[in-house]
Parts: structure tokens; C-alpha cells; sequence
């Protein structure tokens, strides 16, 4: 898959898209340091070049979702995790005025954190926008936590793919799985599709994992 980077666009709520990227930008670098990994170890580990990893840390990169989640899964994250504003105050109320939509420069699909930004939770509540005729494919690698999600189809519909099983999901159908093998989203129809997930992340033998 092509690492290249894409020109700014704007986000979904009007604010810069420019914000997003640095944002991400603190989430790698801060994660990466918290586990003493260079960027060489980090890329190996990932499965991204060296030079990506640090357009991205420089927040110089429109990094597709595909890139954004090899880089999570290597960072032992999900990939809503790298969305997440940590530099915003612990507040349990999430306004709608202050969420910032993301736009994949490959398949164009919008995603936005829902949740309560820097609350402590195991869970987290994302927003997503599928362009009609869109395709989104992630490779899933071995993390240190159990990731589990549950996809709600609010409107349209969908088709998912997890590993070798393919489930066509109808509007309010709701799919239950663990990230544990590769994920395919597809909108085979000429229309929008919205859908909510909800995620839940656990180490392995350890405390819940902390999402934001």
C-alpha cells in the first residue's frame, strides 16, 4: 500500500485540517517515547518507513487510515487513540462545537471521536462516514491488548469483511468483533454510509488500557 501524503483538506467541521495533524502528530511521538522506541524500531515494528514515521511526528503528513493504523497497532494503540486531543483538560461532557473530523485522503471516509476527550475509560465512541463506492482495508498485526469493537449501522449499508468471513450489515444491524485479524470495510452502494463504533481495549494480563 503507498505511503504518500495527500494535500490538507478541510475537515468536517470547518476547523483546520492542519489541527488534526498535529494532534496526531503529539499522539505518535508521545506514545513512541513512553516506549522507548526509535523510529527505526518503531518502522520495523510497523511496517512503515522510517521517513513516514517522521513526516507524521512533524505533523507534515496527510497519512492515510491504512498507514495511521499500521502505526497504532505497532504502537500497541487503537487507532482512535491517535485522534485524541492530549493536550485538552479531562472533561466527562463531549460538546459537538469542540469534536474535529478526520478525512482520509485515500478513500475520503470522515471519522470523529465522539467520546469525552482525556476521560479515563476502557471505551471509546467513534463516528464514521463511508463515501458511496468506498473501500477501506486494515491489516491488523499482533498487539500487546485485546481490542474488541462493536460496529452500529445508523444509515445505509455495509458490508464487512473480518478475516475470511464477510458480514453484510443493514441499517441498525449491530456487529460484534475483536481486532485480531485483517478488516475490510466496503460501501458497495451509491450512497453515504454512517455507522457508530464502540470500543473496548484490555492488555493482556494487565489493567484496562487507557484509550486517550
Amino acid at each position: 500500500m503507498k505511503e504518500a501524503t495527500a494535500s490538507p483538506a478541510p475537515s468536517a467541521s470547518g476547523r483546520g485540517h492542519e489541527d488534526i495533524n498535529a494532534r496526531i502528530a503529539r499522539q505518535v511521538r508521545a506514545r513512541r517515547i513512553e516506549l522507548e522506541l526509535t523510529l527505526e524500531t518503531l518502522a520495523a515494528r510497523c511496517r512503515v518507513s522510517r521517513s513516514m514515521l517522521s513526516l507524521i511526528e512533524r505533523g507534515e503528513s496527510s497519512a492515510t487510515a491504512v498507514v495511521l493504523e499500521k502505526i497504532a497497532t505497532g504502537l500497541g494503540l487503537p487507532l482512535a487513540a491517535l485522534f485524541a486531543d492530549s493536550a485538552a483538560p479531562i472533561d466527562p461532557v463531549a460538546r459537538r462545537a469542540d469534536r474535529i473530523a478526520w478525512r482520509d485522503p485515500q478513500s475520503g471516509y470522515v471519522r470523529r471521536n465522539i467520546s469525552p476527550v482525556n476521560f479515563p475509560s476502557p471505551l471509546q465512541i467513534v463516528e464514521v462516514e463511508l463515501p458511496a463506492g468506498a473501500r477501506v482495508a486494515y491489516e491488523s498485526g499482533v498487539r500487546d491488548s485485546s481490542i474488541y469493537q462493536q460496529i452500529w449501522v445508523r444509515q445505509g449499508r455495509l458490508d464487512l469483511s473480518l478475516g475470511r468471513v464477510t458480514y453484510q450489515l443493514e441499517e441498525d444491524d449491530c456487529l460484534a468483533m475483536q481486532l485480531n485479524e485483517a478488516t475490510v470495510f466496503r460501501n458497495r452502494t451509491r450512497k453515504l454510509v454512517r455507522y457508530i463504533v464502540v470500543l473496548a481495549s484490555e492488555r493482556i494480563g494487565h489493567a484496562p488500557l487507557r484509550l486517550q
